[in-house]
C-alpha cells in the first residue's frame, strides 16, 4: 500500500464540479449541460470509477479552488505503469467525465435519494390564512 501513495500524484484529478449540471462553465463545469448530472458527490464518482474498473482514491480534505466550500475530489488511474489503458473505452479525462456523468444518475444511493422526497412532499392539505374578510 505504501508503494501506491506516490503514484496517486500522477493520477487524473476529478472534482464533482466538472460534471455538475447546476454549475456554469465559468464555475468549473467541463462537459455539456445536457450530459452533466445534478450535484454529484465524491463517493458516487468513486463508485462509478470502480464500476468502470478504474483504480481510484477519494481525497476528502481537498477542495476545488473556484468552489472551496464543496470539499472532496477523486483521483483516477487511467493508465498502468507501462502506459496501457485500464479500460480501453476510456482513453482521456473528457471520456472519463462523460462516462461517469452517465452512470451517476443510475447510482443506487442516488435512486433512493430521489424516491424519498417525492413521498414526503405529499404530506397533506395546507390551510390558508384568514378568508372571507375584505380589506378596505
Amino acid at each position: 500500500m505504501n508503494g501506491e501513495v506516490p503514484n496517486i500524484k500522477k493520477w487524473v484529478v476529478f472534482y464533482p464540479v466538472y460534471i455538475n449540471s447546476k454549475k456554469t462553465v465559468a464555475e468549473g463545469r467541463r462537459i455539456s449541460l445536457t450530459k452533466a448530472c445534478e450535484n454529484p458527490t465524491c463517493v458516487e464518482i468513486a463508485d462509478c470509477c470502480s464500476h468502470l474498473k478504474l483504480a481510484n482514491a477519494i481525497e476528502i480534505d481537498k477542495a476545488y479552488p473556484r468552489d472551496f466550500m464543496q470539499r472532496g475530489r477523486v483521483r483516477v488511474q487511467l493508465r498502468k505503469e507501462d502506459g496501457t489503458l485500464y479500460n480501453p473505452a476510456i482513453s482521456s479525462r473528457k471520456l472519463l467525465m462523460l462516462h461517469v456523468a452517465e452512470l451517476v444518475p443510475k447510482h443506487p444511493g442516488r435512486t433512493k435519494k430521489q424516491e424519498a422526497p417525492s413521498t414526503s412532499s405529499t404530506a397533506g392539505p395546507s390551510k390558508s390564512g384568514k378568508s372571507g374578510r375584505k380589506k378596505r
